[in-house]
């Protein structure tokens, strides 16, 4: 009953984490491509609430897919757990140094050698997305016993 107890809390977070990663690269990251620089800048500094939601639930599923991998469920669980651990990565590392300069950016006066950082973001917000997903399939077919 343990067991399948943290599959279920594997599958919410991996699950979770590439639903919200998707809708993100889906619309977000298109809308504020389109944006003009002052307004991308203004409306990134009114996103705030991702923290600490997201990295608690990600690295909550990677401590459980490990806890699973210990149980020798599979080393699928370790592979997700793996994935996972890279999600918080890339987004500790790349995704929020580049958040946290954007939010210390004045919109109304973006300086002159301003480097737009969208590029960039959008890269490495597809890549841990990618991961989340492989970690989502990776727990799916640990679950299902493939």
């Amino acid at each position: 009953m343990l067991t399948r107890i943290l599959e279920l809390v594997v599958l919410l977070s991996a699950g979770t984490a590439a639903g919200v990663l998707f809708a993100v690269a889906l619309s977000v990251v298109p809308a504020f491509i389109a944006m003009p620089p002052d307004r991308y800048v203004y409306t990134h500094r009114m996103l705030r609430n991702w923290d600490p939601t997201m990295p608690a639930i990600v690295l909550s599923g990677a401590v459980v897919n490990v806890l699973l991998a210990a149980l020798g469920k599979g080393t699928l669980f370790g592979a997700a757990a793996a994935l996972m651990v890279g999600v918080s990565a890339v987004s500790h590392l790349c995704n929020v140094p580049i958040n946290r300069d954007v939010r210390m950016t004045d919109p109304g006066s973006l300086p002159a050698d301003w480097r737009d950082p969208r590029p960039s973001w959008r890269r490495w917000h597809l890549l841990r997305t990618i991961l989340a997903f492989a970690a989502l399939v990776a727990d799916g077919l640990a679950i299902v016993h493939l």
